[in-house]
């Protein structure tokens, strides 16, 4: 193979072929001679897939007359081995490989050796380039090389031309890969179906030669510093400042970016002729059939880093740094991302969002929560997919047993129609209980409201009959927001949950944002935080940013006038945060009162206890509130000094552990004393055999998502209590029992509907 100047000068001399005018067939005829020239090689031929076969297209020194005539099956011969596999395949005797499949038509007898690349296009082989020598002899690494690039030029010829539609590539992508099944973490359970869609979809290269060298090694350089800079800035943000998988998987991240050997081989693929783009990509499809040859799970899932970066890399040189829910959707999909804060999430239609798959995730990160609230599926910590899925491939996702299942055969589809078709039954079976009390066997009543961020939601209140809403989210607003919400839109949300509740109450949280809900018009203020989660978050924001929480309390003021306000105040550590909120409101309720306008028939204070010191000040707080509230996700979190947000602590602790209810049991018992009604609104009491606990320990109120109010009005009408309160009380006394599962029997024995 001639030098690097040389393979330039043959990708100049494709360029000029693909520009000139002619038919597509005559264009490919002159790159099988360019080719064969340019390799010394007595043939070359190009397959193209049609119809579901391998057809011989053009070709150099093999028969004419086997053009269009000649045909192979995916995995057929070698050709078709290559398409299966996407791999090339160098052989010194052809005849030897036990794929050999001899093709009389063609003349090939005379030759022995044997080269042949797949033709990629989104990431499916649409045909196979190779050549053939009569002598045998395996072909150098560089004369591969050079094949591969060539295989690049043509599929960008292919698809112009039309030769091959989007519709050949995905069946392609199908029938080379087959169905797979992975595995994760159920985070929303639920079943969907759609087209797998990456947030930051990839990038489909439609040019692959340059005009100007030098110029795409500058859009290179550019891009590469834009990245780095992108990275030293994450690695610099509080939530990956404090150790593990994210920090672990940026230092990865930083070592690839600062990879010498990479950009090196970048810039050697540029000085082939290439442009920056299809140098990318022309090294990241090295990086993917090493990664396919390695058997090491860590070192693939290193490579799997390095691809996922390539991506980020072609991204920017091609300036398209923008997510899928800012292309616009237009049919129903299941989003494909490492991780996604709650800002993102909301980003995307909800009539085409079926389903999340997550490489990262917990059960009580912000983003599961709020894709509880929108009843979309999440499946999380599912390893590996960005090597197993591509762009467009159909996806059936299990979260109830854990499972995605890709590119389903028709059974899986049939299986699936099946369970969605129970799913509707049991939620009929359910919808039955609509207009029934919430009451006990023994005749308990329990207050089940629900929980509520958007505008929409309210409208789930007539589907469930809940009896409430017992936690708005009013940090919903200002995440979608791309500035800070005026309070005229603020009161306009506000007054149309209210109008939609109708006579039931409505308990507003303040905003809580920070944290892990960072919104970009306050990202300056937080940037710099070691540990974001009991950092300048929540209250503690809103208190040192007054004019936020003042704006926010006439906004809410203004929407209850003539009816009750509920409001209640985020993440308080100590009684005087919430005086400090609350003088806030009267404030603002005084200033509404001198200017004569309508006002709350009633103002009720209430406090979320999420922070666990707040537990040892109780006898100060309780009589200066209406009510109180458990927000057990931050609080679980809290007490086990375990972040939410890190994929290796999401199913390690457990909210029926003795430490949460014996916590739990102190903080009614001081409620009950001092008779403030207390309601659990985390995460914890939307699953049916946590709420037993719940109920067991003495709490009669619940505010959950709306999809798990009418399963937990079925199992508060299946329950006995008297048995369940004795038990725990039992089980929290003696050390050492495993409440869970003594739970789960007891609950079985009793004939108890969990679900």
């Amino acid at each position: 193979m001639p030098p690097v100047s040389a393979a330039r000068a043959m990708l100049r001399r494709l360029h000029e072929v693909m520009a000139s005018k002619g038919h597509a067939q005559s264009k490919l005829n002159a790159v099988v001679g360019i080719v064969a020239e340019q390799l010394t090689s007595e043939v070359c031929s190009i397959y193209l897939l049609r119809d579901g076969s391998l057809e011989l297209y053009a070709t150099k020194g093999l028969a004419q007359s086997a053009v269009h005539v000649t045909k192979l099956a995916l995995g057929q011969g070698l050709v078709g081995t290559i398409a299966a596999t996407r791999e090339p395949l160098n052989l010194a005797e052809a005849r030897a490989h036990p794929d050999f499949a001899y093709r009389p038509e063609t003349g090939e007898e005379d030759y022995h050796s044997f080269a042949g690349v797949p033709i990629l296009r989104r990431e499916a082989a649409i045909g196979v380039l190779g050549v053939q020598h009569a002598d045998p002899r395996e072909y150098e690494d560089v004369e591969i090389e050079a094949l591969q690039t060539v295989a690049m030029v043509l599929s960008e010829l292919i698809a112009g031309a039309g030769l091959v539609d989007d519709l050949a590539v995905a069946q392609a992508r199908a029938q080379a890969s087959g169905p797979i099944r992975l595995t994760g973490l159920k985070l929303v359970e639920g079943f969907a179906r759609g087209k797998a869609t990456l947030h930051q979809p990839r990038v489909v290269i439609e040019h692959t030669v340059a005009e100007d060298t030098e110029a795409e090694r500058r859009r290179v350089y550019g891009a590469f510093t834009k990245m780095r800079e992108q990275i030293d800035r994450m690695m610099g943000q509080a939530e990956f400042t404090g150790g593990g998988e994210h920090e672990e998987i940026l230092d990865t991240y930083k070592a690839f970016a600062y990879d010498e050997g990479w950009s090196r081989r970048i810039n050697e693929a540029i000085d082939s002729g290439l442009t920056a783009e299809a140098a990318i990509e022309r090294v990241q499809q090295r990086t993917r059939a090493r990664m396919r040859s390695i058997p090491d799970p860590y070192l693939r899932e290193r490579l799997a880093d390095l691809d996922d970066l390539s991506n980020r890399l072609i991204r920017i040189v091609a300036g398209q740094l923008g997510t899928a829910a800012q292309s616009g959707l237009r049919s129903d999909i299941i989003l494909l991302a490492r991780n996604l804060g709650p800002a993102e999430l909301l980003e995307y239609d909800r009539r085409f969002l079926k389903g999340v798959v997550l490489e990262e995730g917990s059960l009580t990160a912000h983003v599961t929560i709020v894709a509880r609230a929108m009843g979309v599926p999440v499946l999380g910590r599912v390893r590996d997919f960005r090597t197993s899925i591509s762009d467009g491939d159909e996806l059936l996702l299990d979260v109830g047993n854990a499972a995605l299942f890709v590119r389903p055969t028709a059974e899986m589809i049939k299986s699936y129609n099946t369970m969605s078709a129970l799913k509707a039954k049991r939620q009929a079976s359910y919808a039955k209980l609509r207009d029934l009390p919430a009451v006990t066997l023994d005749g308990l009543p329990v207050t089940l409201m629900m929980n509520a961020g958007l505008r929409d939601d309210a409208e789930a209140l007539k589907l469930t009959n809940a009896d409430g809403i017992g936690l708005f989210r009013t940090e919903f607003q200002f995440l979608v927001a791309a500035t800070l919400p005026r309070r005229e839109r603020q009161t306009a949300l506000y007054s149309a949950v209210l109008d939609a509740a109708g006579d039931k109450p409505v308990v507003f949280r303040t905003v809580d944002i920070g944290g892990d809900k960072a919104v970009a018009y306050m990202r300056a203020d937080t940037a710099e935080e070691e540990n974001p989660a009991m950092g300048w978050r929540a209250l503690r924001l809103a208190l040192d940013r007054a004019g936020l929480m003042k704006v926010q309390a006439r906004a809410l003021l203004d929407a209850a006038a003539g009816r009750t306000l509920n409001v209640m105040f985020p993440m308080i550590s100590e009684p005087w945060e919430f005086d400090a909120a609350k003088a806030i409101v009267e404030a603002q309720r005084e200033w509404i009162v001198g200017q004569g306008r309508a006002m709350p028939l009633a103002i009720r204070y209430g406090a979320m206890l999420e922070v666990p010191a707040l537990a040892e000040a109780l006898d100060v707080l309780l009589p200066k509130l209406d009510f109180l509230s458990i927000g057990t996700n931050d609080l679980t979190q809290f007490l086990f000094a375990a972040d939410r947000a890190n994929p290796r602590l999401a199913d390690r602790y457990d909210w029926l552990s003795p430490s949460v209810l014996r916590f739990l049991r102190r903080v009614v018992r001081a409620c009950t004393e001092a008779g403030v009604p207390v309601t659990v609104c985390g995460e914890m009491g939307g699953r049916p055999l946590e709420a037993l606990a719940l109920l067991a320990l003495g709490i009669d109120r619940l505010s959950i998502s709306p999809a798990a109010v009418l399963p937990i009005k079925a199992m508060v009408r299946s329950a006995e209590l008297l048995p369940l309160r004795t038990a725990m009380t039992g089980w929290l006394d003696a050390p050492g029992s495993d409440i869970r599962g003594e739970l789960a029997k007891l609950a079985d024995t009793l004939g108890i509907i969990r679900g």
